[in-house]
Parts: C-alpha cells; sequence; structure tokens
C-alpha cells in the first residue's frame, strides 16, 4: 500500500480575521507542561451513495477549513516562548496558514477493515507526524487520503496548548456545518483565555493537587524513557463487562461505573506485566472536563484547553494484591476531588511552579474514553465518520496511554460492545494479552 503524497496546500483564512499582526495569551491549562506535545488522530469516511457532496474530498475540505479560520485563525499561528518567564503565547500575523495535505491511496477502505485496527503501522502514513519544532511553527497540520473506492481518510496534528480534544471537535463541527452549507455557524468561538482561567491574586493552593505532583527542576514532564511502545487493542464485549460490574456489586455492595470497573482491571493488567517493583508509587490518571464545574461555568464556545487531570494513587503492591473493587473505590473516591477548588488550585500550581518541573511520576497510567466526544457529528456532507481513533503515546504526564473507542461503525460484526487501545512497553505486550485474556474469560482474579 502506497500513500502518495500530491500536494502541501497552505489553507489561510477566506477573508482576513485581524489587520495587526499580534500575540495571543494561553491559559494556565494551555502552558502545562504536559500540553507541550502534538496530539494526532484520525477521523475515517466512507463514499456515501447519499452524500450531499458530489465534489472531491480534499477541495471541499479546503474550503471549508478556509471559511472555519476565520473564527479559528489562532490555528494558522505560530506557538512561540515569552522571552520574559519562557511560557507559550501564540504569534498570530496575517501571511501564515494552515498546512492541508492532498493524498491518495492506491486500495479500498474496505479491503483495510475501514482501519478498525489502530495497531497497524499504515495509519502512521494518513495523519501527519511533524518533529517537535515543526509543530510550534505549525501547531495545526491536516491530511486529507483520498482512497479508490472514494472513501477518504482526515488526519489531524495539533500541537495541545491550543485546545483539547472537545475544542479541536469543535473546530471541526464548524468547518463541517460550513461543507454542508449552512448560513450560521451553531456556535461561536471563545479565545478569552487569561480572564478565564486566570490564577488568584495571590495564589492558594490547597488539598489534593499537592498530594499527586512534586517538583523535580528540571525533569522531563513525561518522566523517564521506557524504551519502545506499541498499541495493543481488543474488543471489550458488553457481556464480559456486566459480569466483571456484577461481580464487583456483589463483592463490595457498590455499583460502579465502565470507567471506573474497566479501569481498575486494566490498571492491574499494566502495572502486572510491566514488573514494576512493589514499593513504587504507581498512578491512574483522567482528565475532568471542567467547563461546567467551574464558578462561573465556561462558555458554550470555549475551545481551549478545557480538563484537569485527576488522579488515584497505590503502591504497585497494593494494586496487585487488592481486590479489584477496591482499586475501582479508589478511582470512584479520586471523583470527589473534582470541585471547582482543585481547578483553581491546579492554575495556581502551575502559575507558581512552572519553572520547578512540575511533574506527576515515572509510573502513570493515562485513561481516557472517546465513546462519547461527538466525534460522529463532524460531517462534512459523506455523513460522520465511521471509524475514529487516536496515535498518540503521550497523555496527561503518560507515555502508556488508555483509550476507550468505539468500534467502526462500517464494521457490521464488531458492533457488541467498545475497543480498548493500550499503549504499554513493547516488551510487556506478550505479559499484557494474557492478563486481558482472563478479562475475556471472565477469570477476574477478584
Amino acid at each position: 500500500m502506497q500513500v502518495n503524497i500530491k500536494e502541501t496546500a497552505s489553507i489561510r483564512p477566506s477573508t482576513p480575521p485581524f489587520s495587526e499582526n499580534h500575540v495571543l495569551p494561553l491559559s494556565p491549562l494551555d502552558i502545562d507542561r504536559n500540553m507541550n506535545v502534538i496530539f494526532r488522530y484520525l477521523r475515517v469516511y466512507l463514499n456515501n451513495a447519499a452524500a450531499t457532496n458530489s465534489n472531491h474530498p480534499f477541495n471541499v475540505i479546503a474550503s471549508a477549513i478556509s471559511s472555519a479560520l476565520v473564527h479559528y485563525y489562532p490555528l494558522t499561528g505560530t506557538i512561540r516562548r515569552r522571552q520574559v518567564d519562557n511560557r507559550f503565547e501564540v504569534f498570530c500575523s496575517g501571511d501564515q496558514g494552515l498546512p492541508l495535505i492532498n493524498a491518495t491511496v492506491n486500495c479500498t477502505l474496505e479491503s483495510l477493515n475501514y482501519l478498525d485496527d489502530p495497531e497497524s503501522d499504515f495509519v502512521e502514513r494518513l495523519v501527519p507526524d511533524p518533529s517537535p519544532d515543526e509543530g510550534l511553527v505549525n501547531p495545526c497540520i491536516l491530511q486529507v487520503t483520498t482512497f479508490e473506492c472514494g472513501g477518504f481518510t482526515l488526519g489531524a496534528a495539533i500541537h495541545h496548548a491550543l485546545c483539547d480534544g472537545l475544542g479541536a471537535t469543535q473546530f471541526f463541527n464548524v468547518a463541517a456545518e460550513v461543507a454542508r452549507g449552512v448560513d450560521r455557524i451553531s456556535v461561536q468561538p471563545v479565545w478569552d483565555r487569561t480572564s478565564l482561567l486566570s490564577p488568584r491574586d495571590p495564589p492558594q493552593i490547597e488539598g489534593a493537587v499537592r498530594e499527586f505532583l512534586s517538583l523535580e527542576k528540571g525533569s522531563e514532564p513525561y518522566g523517564q524513557a521506557i524504551g519502545k511502545v506499541a498499541r495493543v487493542c481488543f474488543t471489550v464485549k458488553e457481556e464480559w463487562l456486566d459480569r466483571l460490574k456484577s461481580v464487583l456489586l456483589e463483592k463490595s455492595g457498590l455499583n460502579f461505573t465502565t470507567f471506573e470497573a474497566l479501569g481498575a482491571f486494566l490498571w492491574r493488567a499494566k502495572v502486572k506485566a510491566s514488573g514494576i517493583p512493589s514499593d513504587e508509587v504507581v498512578k491512574f490518571t483522567y482528565a475532568m472536563n471542567i467547563r461546567r464545574l467551574v464558578k462561573p461555568p465556561l462558555p458554550a464556545g470555549y475551545w481551549g484547553n478545557g480538563c484537569a487531570p485527576m488522579y488515584a494513587q497505590l503502591l504497585a503492591k497494593e494494586l496487585l494484591e487488592q481486590p479489584i473493587w477496591k482499586t475501582a473505590e479508589v478511582i470512584k473516591k479520586s471523583k470527589i476531588n473534582a470541585t471547582d477548588e482543585y481547578v483553581r488550585s491546579f492554575i495556581d500550581f502551575q502559575e507558581v511552579h512552572y519553572a520547578d518541573g512540575i511533574t506527576a511520576g515515572n509510573r502513570v497510567s493515562g485513561f481516557t474514553d472517546w465513546r462519547h466526544l461527538g466525534h460522529s457529528t463532524v460531517d462534512f456532507g459523506w455523513g460522520g465518520p465511521v471509524t475514529v481513533f487516536p496515535l498518540s503515546t503521550k497523555l496527561l504526564g503518560s507515555v502508556e496511554p488508555c483509550f476507550f473507542l468505539p468500534c467502526s461503525s462500517a464494521n457490521a460484526g464488531k458492533k457488541d460492545g467498545f475497543k480498548v487501545l493500550v499503549t504499554l512497553q513493547e516488551t510487556s505486550v506478550l505479559a499484557f494479552k494474557k492478563e486481558m485474556e482472563k478479562f475475556s474469560n471472565q477469570e477476574f482474579e477478584l
């Protein structure tokens, strides 16, 4: 399979959104060192017979992106560091554009099972992969790859300092609305990063934030290198999950969500497979959407980073030896910290200690649920994407992230349940797969 890159176009706003060069500030959540990463992901679209667009996908998306950039022009800017404190800011000038790659592939989506297997190395060629420096110069790079069947993929590489997944989806939804010919976009974007999420004066760092974060000047935010990593993807059937939650209820008397129950099982399986020493602290981290949590709530059009990391932590020995329901309970209890005060303390911590090497440690497992993020609404006229998945291996200070993903809607044989995509050390893959066989066989070792 050969990916042929035909051209790279520079897409500029269809009408100039400003008259003078200027600098836009970022919020403390945007400049969190964990956000100094390029997030890469892929959407897969069929050549739908009922499509409202008959034009070439590249032309349609290029035009739609150009119109959307009138409202989201910072995506064409350059991220640079301020001289005064080395923190990120966005420089915007009138001659900047967003790189959009036009590519083709000499096969059909059906022959690749609609790219429902994110483990395949082939998918890497469908998403831009800029270097860290290039990702600052061009914080948003897109690629449209058209297949022989007429279907296509939209790959995105976006610097996390500009927005989170919800913010990026908001941008793509606006572009998709334009492509479908709407008269007026449904959400007006709001940039106001610094006043809406500014640190308090004076800063007040309270409670749980100090329990989970430490300071190691000169350290990397993503901890020590762990060697080569690999992606592992497997399907979670509803019957297996129902059985797990039923047994946990029987043992503990507590009802657990899918995220809590399956997250506890996966966390233990990853730590066991990795052979982490029993006396080391291991952490489970996830992003909490703060848009309605903070007081006052963020405006509907706010598209900056609107999530704060939440943590649960245990000694590796505790995690491996205690019943899974106790681990699920630790994850459940961590949600108690989801308050406006926690968010404000996290922001103040970033403000005070930005230069001091904020870290959550080396044994961090990141978890996120993509099943209900609204990806299916991004419809450029061919219907929503049938498959969506991330390619990034860095998330919330973790180099071993885990994503809960919907199965491809084009694959009728895999609609029972959902997928879990796990990144872990390549040397741990076989041991991890053995642990996951216990899940499918319903041998929960409770």
